[in-house]
């Protein structure tokens, strides 16, 4: 177990780099399965996906298209419940099947968000993929499809998550050292 420091706090590894590349490997090729001769448009969302939607692609088999887009609700090591729309959807949805790739899903509030905003655009499905999620503090009920890793409700970094826009460029995902 490994430890790093990023600005004024420390990290320990909570999950391995070759972990995080076997789940990958292997939420890949269910969705290359199930989403077969339906060009899936996936929807990353920065900052924090631009990773893990990279490693997702490069294992994707089928015809598929990505875009991205930004919101925020994090200062610090805490959400701030408030999402902020940084960059807006350039895509048209209709009748896409349509595969939001997200590093985190905390609360869900960010989720929910985005899900009701690409509804009133008329997709033929909506899917989420993160790359980890906190089943402890959700706040709002979602069908989440692809799920690599359930964490506790802690804070991480690491794999494109940040802390404070650092730590991003870490190939593990670190855990805030009690």
């Amino acid at each position: 177990m490994s430890e790093v420091q990023v600005l004024d706090k420390t990290f320990k590894t909570l999950i391995t780099k070759e972990k995080i590349q076997e789940r990958i490997k292997e939420i890949a090729t269910q969705i290359n399965e199930e989403m077969k001769d339906k060009n899936p448009l996936f929807l990353a969302i920065l900052n924090g996906s631009f990773i893990f939607a990279a490693d997702l692609c490069r294992h994707l088999t089928i015809n598929h298209e990505i875009s991205f887009i930004k919101l925020a609700s994090y200062e610090g090591t805490s959400s701030t419940g408030a999402i902020k729309q940084m960059i807006g959807l350039n895509s048209d949805m209709q009748n896409r099947h349509v595969i939001i790739l997200e590093d985190i899903i905390d609360t869900g509030l960010t989720m929910k968000y985005i899900l009701e905003q690409l509804t009133e655009q008329s997709p033929a499905s909506i899917q989420i993929c993160t790359l980890l999620h906190k089943p402890a503090n959700q706040q709002v009920p979602m069908d989440i499809k692809y799920i690599a890793f359930n964490i506790p409700n802690d804070f991480v970094v690491g794999y494109g998550l940040d802390y404070n826009q650092q730590g991003r460029n870490l190939n593990e995902i670190y855990t805030l050292k009690k």
